[in-house]
C-alpha cells in the first residue's frame, strides 16, 4: 500500500504561524456568515407576530433530523449592490443547499424573506441559477421555500433578461423528470408568480400565500378594477378556484410537514446509508497549518492529500516525471478518485502528464479532484521552445472534454491559464470550493505591477519622455493593490467563482458528499417526457 509519509511538524514555529493566518482568514469568513444569520434573526419578533417561522427555521424543519446540510454560496453578492459587507451582509437573499428530506437527497432553495424581504438582486439571481444547475447535473428533486418581494427594481436591467432563464430551467427540469415542490409561505408575485406556476407541486399557506401577476394598484391602474390581494391570488383562490395549488395548509409548520409528506410519497431513491472506510493516518487539524503564511513559499500538496484520502493511501502516477504536476489514484470515503495537484508552475512536461492522466481516468469513469495551487503555466524561452502552448492546450482540452465528474478545491494560487487547466469555474466542475487562502486572478498583484512598470517605462522611452518615478510607482502600486483585492477568496465567492469558502478541516467530508451525489446521479434513471408537467 503506497502510503504517504508526512514530513510536517505540527509543533514547529512555521506551522504555528501558518495555522494562525488560516484561522484569521477563516474567522473573517465565519464572521460575515454570522452577520447574514444575525440579520435574519433580528426579524424574529416580526415573524412570530405574523405566526411565521424564520426562513432558516423553515429549512431546519424541512431537513431530516441529524442529517447533514451542505449550504452553498453563503456570501454571494458580498460588497455588491445593496450588500455593503459591513452593516448589511445579505448572502444573496436566499438559503441554498443540499440535504436529506424524508430520506431522499434534494436541493433546497429558500427565500430569506427576513433579509430585504427576500428581494432578488443580481447576484441572488446568479445564486438561484447555479442552484438549478446543480439540481439538473446531480439529478436532484428541488424544494422551493418561497416568500419574496420579487426582483429588486433598482437593478432590473441586470435581472430581467437572465431572470427568464430560471423559468426556462424549471420547465426543462420538469421535462427531465426532476420533481419540483414549491411551498409558498408569503408573496410570490409578478414574474415570481411563475415559480410556483412552473413547479410540479404547490403548497399554500392559508392567509399568507399570495400569487398573482399584478397587484391591486396595478390592476386598478391598468383596467380600473378594484380587488383585494386575496381575491386576485390568495391561498383559497388558488386552492379552490384556479387549481394552481395542490395543498392548502394552515401555517408554515403545516406547510413544511406537507412538503415532507409529498416527497415521502414520490417514487425516488433513498439516500444510501454510509459504509465504513479507512480514515487518513494524519489529523485533519493539520490542514490548518499546511499553507504557508507567505504566499511565495512553496509546500508539498502531498501533505494535503495525505489528510484527505482513505488510509493516506495514494498511488502516484509518473512520480519521477514532471514532479511539479502531481497526479495519482486514491479513495475518498470509499470511492475511487484521480487527484491532480500543483507543486509549482505547470511545465510543458507537466501538461502532458496531466493530460494523459485525465484521459486515463475518463477511460475508466474515475471522478477527478483538482487541488489548485499554481502561478499558472511556466513562461520563458525554454518553456516556449518545449511546447508550453501546444502541451498546455492539450491539458486544457482534456479537462474540458473529460466526461467524468470533476471537483475542484482552490487551496492557494489559481493564476492565469493554470486556473483553466486545473478545472476552474469556466470548465464547469460539478462543485468548486475555496480555502480562505485561495487567490484567483490573471496574475499576482506584484507581477502585474512589474509588468505595468516595464510597459510604461518602454512607452516613455519611445516618446523621449523622462521617467517620472513617483508617477510610475503610483500607477504600479495602484494596480498591485487592485489585483490583490480582486484575487482574494471573499471577492471571488461574492461573484460565485466558487460554491463557497470552506473550513480546510471539512474538505474530506465535503468531497465525500459531492462524490456520493455524483455517484447517485450517474446511477439514477429519470423518467423524462417532452414538455414537463403542466396544469391543464
Amino acid at each position: 500500500m503506497p502510503v504517504i509519509r508526512s514530513k510536517i511538524d505540527a509543533k514547529s514555529d512555521a506551522f504555528g504561524v501558518n495555522a494562525r493566518r488560516m484561522r484569521d482568514l477563516l474567522s473573517e469568513v465565519q464572521r460575515l456568515e454570522q452577520m447574514v444569520i444575525a440579520e435574519s434573526e433580528s426579524k424574529r419578533d416580526k415573524f412570530e407576530a405574523r405566526g411565521q417561522l424564520l426562513p432558516r427555521e423553515r429549512v431546519a424543519r424541512l431537513l431530516d433530523r441529524g442529517s447533514p446540510f451542505l449550504e452553498l454560496s453563503r456570501l454571494a453578492g458580498l460588497n455588491m449592490h445593496d450588500d455593503d459587507g459591513k452593516k448589511s451582509v445579505l448572502g444573496g437573499g436566499s438559503i441554498v443547499g443540499i440535504g436529506v428530506v424524508a430520506g431522499k437527497r434534494c436541493l433546497i432553495s429558500a427565500s430569506d424573506s427576513a433579509v430585504k424581504g427576500g428581494t432578488v438582486a443580481p447576484m441572488g439571481l446568479r445564486k438561484a441559477l447555479r442552484a438549478q444547475e446543480i439540481a439538473r447535473e446531480n439529478k436532484l428533486p428541488v424544494i422551493y421555500l418561497v416568500e419574496s418581494g420579487g426582483a429588486n427594481l433598482m437593478y432590473q436591467s441586470e435581472i430581467f433578461i437572465e431572470g427568464g432563464r430560471s423559468f426556462a430551467n424549471q420547465a426543462r427540469m420538469s421535462a427531465q423528470g426532476l420533481p419540483q415542490i414549491a411551498v409558498v409561505h408569503g408573496s410570490s408575485t409578478a414574474g415570481g408568480a411563475y415559480l410556483p406556476g412552473l413547479s410540479d407541486y404547490v403548497i399554500l399557506v392559508r392567509g399568507r400565500s399570495n400569487i398573482f401577476l399584478a397587484g391591486p394598484p396595478l390592476v386598478k391602474a391598468a383596467i380600473g378594477e378594484d380587488c383585494t390581494e386575496d381575491e386576485l391570488g390568495g391561498a383559497e383562490t388558488h386552492a379552490q378556484v384556479t387549481g394552481l395549488g395542490e395543498y392548502l395548509c394552515e401555517d408554515d409548520a403545516h406547510a413544511i410537514g406537507m412538503a415532507r409528506e409529498v416527497l415521502d410519497k414520490l417514487k425516488w431513491d433513498l439516500a444510501p446509508v454510509e459504509t465504513s472506510w479507512a480514515e487518513p493516518l494524519y489529523d485533519e487539524q493539520d490542514l490548518m497549518g499546511l499553507v504557508p503564511a507567505d504566499e511565495r513559499e512553496p509546500y508539498d500538496v502531498r501533505e494535503v492529500i495525505a489528510r484527505l484520502v482513505d488510509g493516506s493511501d495514494f498511488l502516484e502516477f509518473k512520480a519521477e516525471y514532471a514532479s511539479e504536476m502531481m497526479c495519482g489514484h486514491a479513495r475518498v470515503q470509499g470511492r475511487l478518485v484521480g487527484i491532480l495537484g500543483n507543486n509549482g508552475p505547470i511545465q510543458p512536461s507537466g501538461s502532458t502528464k496531466a493530460g494523459q492522466f485525465i484521459q486515463l481516468c475518463d477511460q475508466t469513469g474515475t471522478p477527478l479532484i483538482f487541488l489548485q495551487n499554481t502561478t499558472g503555466y511556466m513562461v520563458g524561452s525554454v518553456a516556449e521552445r518545449n511546447g508550453a502552448i501546444k502541451h498546455g492546450s492539450k491539458m486544457i482540452q482534456a479537462v474540458a472534454n473529460a466526461r467524468v465528474p470533476k471537483f475542484t478545491v482552490v487551496l492557494g494560487g489559481s493564476y492565469g491559464a493554470g486556473n483553466y487547466g486545473m478545472c476552474g469555474r469556466g470548465f464547469d466542475p460539478n462543485f468548486i470550493f475555496s480555502w480562505p487562502t485561495a487567490r484567483t486572478a490573471v496574475m499576482g498583484g506584484a507581477q502585474a505591477a512589474k509588468v505595468m512598470d516595464i510597459v510604461n517605462r518602454a512607452k516613455m522611452e519611445r516618446t523621449g519622455m523622462a521617467a517620472n518615478e513617483e508617477a510610475l510607482k503610483a500607477m504600479s502600486d495602484g494596480l498591485r493593490q487592485r489585483l490583490d483585492k480582486e484575487s482574494a477568496a471573499l471577492f471571488g465567492t461574492a461573484r460565485l467563482w466558487d460554491d463557497g469558502i470552506i473550513d480546510p478541516r471539512d474538505t474530506r467530508r465535503l468531497l465525500g458528499l459531492c462524490l456520493a451525489l455524483a455517484d447517485e446521479a450517474q446511477s439514477r434513471q429519470l423518467h423524462a417526457n417532452t414538455f414537463g408537467v403542466a396544469r391543464l
